[in-house]
């Protein structure tokens, strides 16, 4: 029986996509026709359109503005762009929705918006669902924890109910791309959420772990892939799936991809994919690499920035920057945990995974409630240390980079940098694991003279969010020579072996 026998004969399903209107469920959303010829506001023809001889047309236009936005006059518009710090780069770019019921979304996606307990769109969400719904390729630059995972996924549910039922042998509807496992499962867990009501499958493809069950997700037939590139790479040399079907294309976290060295990993999976797709492309940051690459890929996009496009830190997160010297790190942490551990959440960044290890170890030997997470670790290890993370049973927990984004831990409340990390833009995607969803948060950074070199960017970033800066951080921006590190506590671990339990 198919799965959506169960909803076939109802002329109200969303999923119905052979009635006259095409969509049903929501009268906002009707086949506002695109067709693949994909032109510009100045009625020049895509370069892609040679490339399309042979292909199904299909639709991605969905978006039909409320009378609330369009009675927003272009003085209201600028008003609640101002206030919400929304930057618009692009022709014909919609109004932004200032509430859920304005974008029109089916009943099934207000029904769990609402019992997600949301009040109104974050502000990349206001303005980046008319702009995604409207099927042009987008460029959104928000900081993370922004809401922008949801910004690309509801129009996917809403894209993907569009088009032709999946047959045997087809690959997915919308393909996710992510640097990362961790940040991979969560956005799986919300499109599960959100997608379920429509019966709309997923899988998660990365590396790790045994490739059997994810083949056989794919080989059922999946709607949404969510994977990282290199896992993703082999299933498609494997010919487990392929990526025909592929209309509509999320890079997530673009700029930590081309950290990570994915490039060309990318340019390999896109090349796979039919030209006229539209493409969301998300970044944190934008530094040049992540903007030649968007060039390549996308055709006449909207852009959004949240805030600024400089490099900043989230303004709700307190910034602590203490000067030490490499040998008093332990020290200072163990006299910062007795300061102020409460059973709250503490996160922890190393460098390495032999620092990460070996402080564990110490913290771990001194009594203290800590657990690790990093690459070298299994991927079941790293799912268990993340769940006694999350669930507070092990409240401290060390990692290197590969949890400074994605991460949606909630109730993180002080975030470390043991280790001042290797570009400025992680640093604020460290402290960002804190501050989340409206909430308050505090960072403190252990920075050495090995760090000066980004002493002036740092106190650039502290001064934007208000924060105070340190004498000493102050004069080595000035270039002059580091401090010498004031105190010296050498009976690491002294009192606390042992000396505590934590249930």
């Amino acid at each position: 029986m198919s799965r959506y026998d169960s909803r076939s004969g109802d002329p109200g399903s969303y999923r119905d996509r052979r009635s006259d209107s095409g969509f049903g469920g929501s009268s906002t959303y009707r086949a506002a026709a695109t067709t693949t010829s994909r032109r510009d506001s100045d009625g020049a023809e895509s370069p892609r359109r040679l490339e399309l001889d042979g292909l199904t047309p299909f639709e991605k236009n969905f978006y039909v503005e409320s009378p609330s936005v369009a009675a927003m006059s272009e003085a209201d518009v600028e008003d609640y762009r101002r206030r919400r710090e929304i930057t618009v780069e692009g022709k014909d770019v919609p109004k932004p929705v200032k509430s859920f019921k304005d974008v029109g979304f089916p009943d099934y996606v207000m029904q769990e918006i609402e019992r997600a307990g949301f009040t109104e769109p974050t502000p990349i969400q206001a303005q980046g669902w008319p702009m995604a719904l409207k099927g042009r390729d987008l460029i959104g630059i928000a900081e993370t924890g922004s809401g922008k995972t949801l910004a690309y996924l509801l129009p996917a549910i809403v894209h993907v109910n569009a088009q032709p039922i999946l047959a045997p042998g087809d690959g997915p509807i919308v393909l996710v791309l992510a640097p990362t496992r961790e940040l991979a499962v969560q956005i799986q867990q919300e499109a599960t959420k959100f997608g379920a009501s429509s019966r709309i499958k997923n899988t998660c493809i990365y590396g790790g772990v045994p490739k059997g069950p994810q083949v056989r997700d794919l080989q059922k037939g999946v709607e949404i892939v969510i994977a990282t590139p290199g896992r993703l790479i082999d299933m498609l040399e494997s010919h487990n799936t392929n990526l025909r079907r592929v209309t509509y294309l999320v890079l997530d976290e673009a700029d930590r991809m081309l950290d990570m060295g994915f490039e060309p990993q990318i340019r390999k999976i896109i090349n796979q994919i039919r030209p006229d797709r539209q493409t969301l492309y998300w970044s944190a940051t934008w530094p040049k690499e992540v903007e030649h690459l968007a060039r390549q890929f996308l055709f006449n996009p909207y852009k959004v920035i949240i805030g600024s496009a400089d490099l900043k830190a989230n303004h709700a997160i307190r910034q602590h920057v203490e000067i030490v010297s490499e040998s008093q790190k332990y020290n200072k942490l163990v006299k910062l945990l007795e300061d102020i551990m409460d059973g709250s959440r503490i996160l922890i960044f190393m460098d390495t995974k032999k620092g990460c290890d070996q402080v564990t170890r110490q913290l771990r030997m001194d009594g203290w409630p800590a657990l690790s997470i990093h690459g070298d670790k299994s991927q079941a290890e790293r799912d268990w240390v993340l769940s006694e993370f999350k669930a507070g049973k092990s409240p401290i927990m060390t990692a290197t980079d590969v949890a400074a984004r994605g991460l949606d831990v909630k109730d993180v409340k002080y975030v470390v940098n043991y280790d001042f990390p290797g570009s400025l833009e992680d640093y604020v995607h460290r402290i960002g694991r804190t501050g989340r969803a409206g909430a308050k948060g505090t960072a403190y950074t252990f920075f050495t003279a090995a760090n000066a070199r980004f002493a002036k960017d740092l106190i650039n970033i502290l001064q934007e969010a208000g924060q105070k800066v340190s004498p000493e951080l102050a004069s080595m921006g000035r270039g002059a020579p580091p401090p010498p590190a004031h105190g010296s506590f050498r009976d690491r671990g002294r009192g606390y072996s042992g000396g505590r339990s934590w249930s």
